[in-house]
This record gives C-alpha cells, structure tokens and sequence, in this order.
C-alpha cells in the first residue's frame, strides 16, 4: 500500500551495526522497503545524511511526513505500525522484557562497542578483550541464555519467534564470530541461527563485497 511505503537510510553494510539492526527487522518482516545507502567518512556523506534527518546518523527511516532516527525508535514505530507482525512478544511481561533487553543493548555495552567494532570482512579471534569488555560479552551471554531457556519451546529466537530485539543483538552475533568469542549450549545454536537467516546472509554478501576502509573500524588491521 502506498500509505506503508517505507524508506531507511543507512551506512555501510559492513560496518555499520546501527543501520543493520533495522534493515534485519524490515527484511525478516517481509515488510517493503526503499533502501538508501551513504558511505560513511566518505566526501559530503555529513550533508547528504542531514538531507534526511537533522539528527545527522544513520539509521534514518522516512514514511510520509514522519522522519524516525535511532535504530530502537525505528524498531517501535515499525511495530505500531505493523502491529499484525507481532515484533514484540505478545504477553506484556515478556514485552517487558523484551524491550528491557534491546533498550540495554541500545545504551549499553560500550567496551564491547569501542574494542570489538562490527566488521564483516575481518577476522581477529581473541583481540578486543579487556576485562571491561569481558563483562560486557558476560552480561550479553546471560540475556542469550535466559532468554533461550525460557522460550526455547516457542522457536529458536530470544523470545521464541523473531522480534525487535533479536534485530537489536544481531550486530553482536557478527562481532563474536568477528573476535573469535567462545560459544556454547543455547548461545552457540543462538548465534548460528542469525547468521544463517537468508536475511543476514543477504545483508553480509552486500557487506562484504564493499571496498571502503573505515579506520575507526579497523583497529586491529595492519
């Protein structure tokens, strides 16, 4: 329907964890989307961002007059306005949690962030690992793991079937794989089941195809 037209706005796809979060939500929704992709730290990419949102980051989703920026808000307006979707869990404890969890992942987690950053093309198993970001990589195993062990029966997701947060975790998947973190039992079968969604997979072809050298990004490159 040309009501729901939708376009997001996003940075590289092998970089850019903010901008996957949302596209991987679209994606696994089926929902229709216009995709507009601006390399970053690339030329005028500041002005052409702030053609779409004063904010000045990607993600950025337009639909009709409203302007949504910051992967989470786009997540909720996504799920109000597709609520048949069912992008959080229906129950509202576990909508709670739900949206605890991803609000803590979009606040959170900044040794992990600073020392690990998404990168699709690299491999560097065992760097990144100071003791704060060790407790970051702790905390998140224990969201996996409590989540799997309550609503395994419900399908293999955090919360069973595939919701915003598991949209908000993905980035984290690729940054275990990326740094060779050590998984297990449920977070292990967890983090195989997003990197093998078609959805991701399209994503990750995409990324690893770009040529751009994002140096804040490419900490541990020679």
């Amino acid at each position: 329907m040309s009501d729901r037209t939708l376009t997001l706005v996003i940075g590289n796809k092998n970089y850019s964890s903010w901008s996957l979060r949302p596209w991987l939500l679209l994606k696994q929704a089926q929902i229709p989307f216009k995709e507009i992709l601006i390399p970053l730290y690339e030329g005028d990419y500041k002005e052409q961002i702030l053609k779409y949102s004063h904010h000045g980051k990607v993600p950025i989703l337009i639909h009709q007059s409203e302007t949504v920026w910051e992967s989470l808000a786009i997540g909720e307006y996504v799920a109000d306005l597709f609520p048949q979707k069912e992008l959080w869990p229906k129950n509202v404890h576990d909508r709670a949690v739900a949206r605890s969890i991803s609000s803590e992942m979009h606040s959170g987690f900044v040794h992990l962030r600073t020392n690990m950053p998404m990168n699709l093309r690299a491999s560097h198993p065992g760097k990144g690992r100071t003791p704060e970001s060790q407790r970051d990589i702790a905390r998140v195993l224990e969201i996996w793991e409590g989540c799997r062990e309550q609503f395994k029966a419900k399908g293999p997701f955090l919360f069973g079937h595939f919701t915003v947060a598991d949209a908000m975790f993905a980035p984290v998947v690729t940054r275990f794989r990326t740094y060779g973190v050590d998984l297990t039992g449920p977070c292990a079968e967890y983090s195989k089941t997003i990197l093998n969604l078609p959805s991701f997979k399209e994503w990750e072809k995409e990324g690893i195809k770009e040529t751009q050298f994002i140096k804040a990004s490419e900490i541990y490159s020679k």
